[in-house]
């Protein structure tokens, strides 16, 4: 995972996810439902992500686990970019 990149995602992390800690307790494989994201936020991630670095998610991505953390996130937007 590059580090802009995860630092632009844990950016927009700390912005829309409204967690219960603070982003610099969020590690690469930090749970961020188990942080206290709600289903309602992801979608505001989401959004605000596609913005960030100009992609849309298709549908088979829209889970839960594509936005359970940093790392899954950065996966996902890789495996768009390759796409």
């Amino acid at each position: 995972m590059e580090l802009n990149i995860g630092e632009k995602i844990r950016d927009v992390i700390a912005e829309h996810a409204k967690l219960a800690v603070g982003i610099e307790e969020i590690t690469p494989s930090s749970d961020l439902y188990a942080a206290g994201m709600t289903s309602h936020a992801s979608v505001n991630v989401m959004l605000a992500l596609e913005d960030a670095f100009d992609v849309e998610f298709p549908e088979e991505m829209l889970t839960k686990a594509t936005f359970s953390s940093v790392q899954s996130i950065a996966d996902g937007l890789s495996e768009i970019g390759r796409g």
